[in-house]
């Protein structure tokens, strides 16, 4: 499914005469301007996958949120967004085959990071309460508790609680279960397939981040079966080998000159892979 068909930056001309009619001298960056030009990079033609493949500093981030900004697709996470990004992004242009879905997001490594920073943060505030309900356990078990006013009702459920229960079973009544924790790799991928939902479009700022080569693998039969069946468009970067074989996507390389789309064994990253494991292809016999 393609909701977003075509999008235009301002070339180099454009930019020009921008800076032309521009009264405020007091900038020495003009950011986003200046970043997708110098690559001649002034059109995307949208395919249901579409990669931006590029080295760092070549603009694929910028260009995947410019893309967010102009659509008005969700985000979580801050990003760099200098005083010059609305009259940036005025002169650009898209056009639309359907309207974008409301469920549609952009995610960065800065989501995934954060996503995984809060399990661990929430955990543990679960366990350091934990603690102390053990030691609840203990002083309302064994206390000479007597109720002398309607004040003291929270205190009995609590005393009868201890006395009828074990302490396991006392902490698990007040306690609600710890957020399973998994590694790094497993909960960057469960971030990415629970927030990916039916027919919308999902811009991927290098999603291989935190992800062993099975999982990206995974994340790459995940995005295509999304993309297939799901009516879902994705606008990823990334360097990953893994993502850019994804079936029926279309590559723009960025570190070209102008800005070519080629096939992605062509591309120079991918043929270091390529010539690193031929060159000890006999090991693996």
């Amino acid at each position: 499914m393609v909701y977003l068909s075509i999008f235009t930056f301002p070339d180099a001309e454009r930019e020009t005469s921008f800076f032309m009619d521009l009264k405020r001298t007091c900038y020495d960056v003009f950011y986003p301007f200046r970043v997708l030009s110098r690559h001649g990079f002034e059109r995307i033609d949208f395919e249901p996958v579409t990669i931006l493949y590029g080295g760092n500093g070549s603009g694929k981030s910028t260009a995947l949120n410019v893309i967010a900004e102009k659509t008005g697709i969700q985000r979580d996470s801050i990003y760099n967004k200098s005083n010059f990004y609305p009259d940036y992004i005025k002169r650009c242009g898209m056009h639309l085959e359907a309207d974008i879905p409301e469920n549609s997001r952009i995610i960065t490594s800065d989501d995934v990071f954060d996503y995984i920073l809060n399990v661990r943060n929430l955990n543990e505030g679960i366990d350091q309460k934990r603690d102390k309900l053990f030691e609840e356990y203990l002083d309302a078990k064994y206390s000479q508790f007597q109720m002398k006013s309607l004040a003291d009702y929270e205190q009995l459920k609590t005393v009868n609680l201890a006395r009828s229960k074990s302490q396991s079973r006392f902490v698990r009544k007040k306690l609600m279960a710890n957020v399973r924790e998994y590694s790094n790799g497993e909960s960057a991928f469960l971030y990415f397939t629970e927030k990916i939902d039916e027919k919308g479009v999902y811009i991927l700022d290098e999603p291989e981040n935190s992800l062993a080569p099975k999982r990206q693998m995974e994340l790459m039969k995940f995005i295509e079966d999304a993309a297939r069946f799901w009516n879902c468009q994705f606008i990823i970067s990334t360097h990953s080998p893994f993502l850019l074989a994804l079936r029926g996507a279309k590559i723009y390389d960025l570190d070209e000159n102008p800005v070519d789309v080629k096939r992605w064994t062509k591309l120079d990253n991918v043929r270091t892979y390529y010539e690193f494991f031929k060159r000890y292809e006999k090991d693996f016999i």
